[in-house]
């Protein structure tokens, strides 16, 4: 509010034009016009009490009331002491009777929060920030900053990131304790669902996988209470000075080289700047902290997740909108795929790789990453010895459909790839019995194929293609039928057995049950 505006408001009121006129015309609050309004009666006339407005007084004749309720009810609230005044004859509204009892009501300081220091290696904080940043090659993108602080010495880790989930949580993690050289016993983390799942009573849940992970390093998770920054404040003061001192007055092209000047930034500014309240800098305070972190292992945490595939037609499983190529007799399969920072991995149903590509970058949506190799043979007879080879491990009859497929139509190898790429969403049986119809009436098409698999069959889920695959990599015997259990009318004559008074006991051997020995046969 500038002086001019003040001016203007006065200068209106003096002319008689109402609060709610002033503030229509000047495009302000009615709380603030009263607000100006007052301020310069207080100025003008020396007295506190006359900051009130005109129509404040007619709170006066209730001025004891007030006084005595206040008195008798310190948290008394606006709404039940207007409830109460009502009762008693006034007519003014809420807002002014708000505004006393603020006047009145002795303010309550707020708790002071102590500053706490942490003996070396005892506590690191960890927490995110969001910010919104127009790269000059990249466009205007948001980034996470990941901030992990020793609270001792208060160096620190930063790097810019794409998302928060587990896996890049996890390898930030692993990049700040190289970076500082161990880990600290403990680790305060606000409520980050790659943290905790959840509370009970009041008590955090803490995800498994990141139990996991602080178990393999040796350090304990601690969560903060909800809505309490203070108890992180080593972790969210630093954020501030990041906005005014790294991100301050400088672009950047791409995130690649954001986080090199992010380095730089640590390197050169954050680590050597000295902090007041020691007299030291963080690089000087890390070296007596790092003795008393804990040392990293020898083998580090394995933080990359592993996910199912289905290969489509055109030889490709699909991650984070792009596509990856496998070689082309895997189509319709569910393959095992390993994500990593850089790299797709891609193994066959037997655990064996397959293939890895370069992981394209996040910022892309329908790009492929294709190898060669990976395309269908231009040897007409390798080819189809592929597919015949992949059409007999559904039995005679696949065999059967094939044969005919390729006699009937000009395309049929084309047509075949499209028909195992049905094993991606429907199970192995319905895609068998489809076959079966379809060559039963000469249909041998894959269209014909779909159409029998769209009436009769329904589409299968992820858990059950994950079942079907699982299972057919089984060893035979554990996917035969188990022994059904016997009629308890086969053990009958046993309990009808009458015990002899000088039958010795038996000692049982390890295999016999505890009844007594067992019948033979299954």
């Amino acid at each position: 509010m500038n002086e001019q505006k003040r001016n203007e408001i006065i200068g209106r009121w003096r002319a008689g034009a109402s609060i709610r006129q002033i503030a229509r015309d000047l495009r302000l609050a009615r709380n603030t016009v009263s607000k100006v309004l007052a301020q310069v009666h207080a100025q003008r006339d020396g007295d506190g009490h006359a900051a009130r407005s005109r129509r404040s007084r007619m709170l006066d004749p209730y001025e004891s009331i007030v006084q005595e309720l206040l008195a008798r009810y310190p948290e008394l609230t606006a709404v039940r002491l207007l409830e109460e005044l009502r009762q008693r004859g006034f007519r003014g509204g809420y807002t002014m009777v708000r505004q006393r009892l603020a006047e009145l009501r002795p303010k309550s300081a707020p708790a002071p929060v102590i500053r706490f220091e942490t003996a070396p290696g005892a506590q690191a904080q960890m927490d995110y920030a969001v910010h919104d940043i127009d790269f000059t090659a990249e466009g205007r993108r948001r980034v996470s900053l990941f901030s992990y602080i020793l609270g001792h010495s208060r160096r620190q880790y930063l790097r810019f990131v794409e998302s928060q989930d587990m896996a890049t949580t996890l390898s930030e993690h692993m990049r700040a304790f190289a970076h500082l050289g161990g880990v600290a016993a403990t680790c305060l983390y606000d409520n980050m669902k790659v943290v905790v799942t959840g509370y009970e009573n009041d008590v955090p849940i803490y995800n498994p996988r990141f139990l996991a992970f602080a178990t393999h390093y040796g350090f304990r998770p601690v969560a903060c209470r909800p809505r309490r920054p203070q108890t992180k404040g080593k972790v969210e003061r630093p954020f501030f000075y990041v906005e005014t001192s790294l991100l301050n007055g400088r672009s950047f092209e791409t995130l690649n080289h954001l986080n090199e000047i992010t380095a730089w930034w640590l390197a050169n500014v954050a680590d050597v700047r000295e902090l007041r309240q020691f007299g030291k800098t963080p690089l000087q305070l890390h070296q007596e902290e790092l003795p008393h972190l804990i040392p990293l292992p020898a083998q580090p945490y394995d933080v990359w997740p592993v996910i199912y595939r289905v290969v489509n037609v055109d030889r490709l499983i699909s991650y984070g909108r792009n596509g990856y190529s496998v070689p082309w007799r895997f189509i319709g399969s569910t393959l095992p795929v390993r994500v990593t920072e850089t790299e797709v991995v891609i193994y066959s149903p037997q655990v064996e790789e397959i293939t890895r590509h370069a992981l394209l970058p996040a910022t892309a949506t329908g790009q492929r990453s294709v190898h060669k190799e990976h395309c269908p043979s231009e040897d007409a007879r390798h080819r189809q010895a592929q597919l015949e080879e992949r059409f007999v491990e559904l039995g005679e009859t696949g065999r059967r459909f094939l044969e005919g497929l390729l006699r009937t139509q000009r395309y049929g190898k084309d047509q075949a790839q499209r028909v195992l790429a049905l094993l991606g969403s429907y199970t192995r049986g319905d895609l068998i019995a489809a076959l079966e119809r379809a060559a039963r009436y000469g249909a041998y098409s894959h269209a014909a194929v779909e159409r029998i698999l769209s009436v009769q069959a329904q589409p299968k889920s992820t858990l059950e293609s994950l079942a079907e695959h699982e299972r057919r990599h089984l060893p035979p015997w554990l996917d035969e039928e188990p022994v059904s259990p016997r009629p308890t009318s086969d053990y009958q004559p046993l309990c009808d057995q009458e015990p002899t008074d000088h039958a010795e006991p038996t000692e049982l051997s390890d295999d016999a049950p505890a009844g007594g020995a067992a019948p033979e046969g299954p």
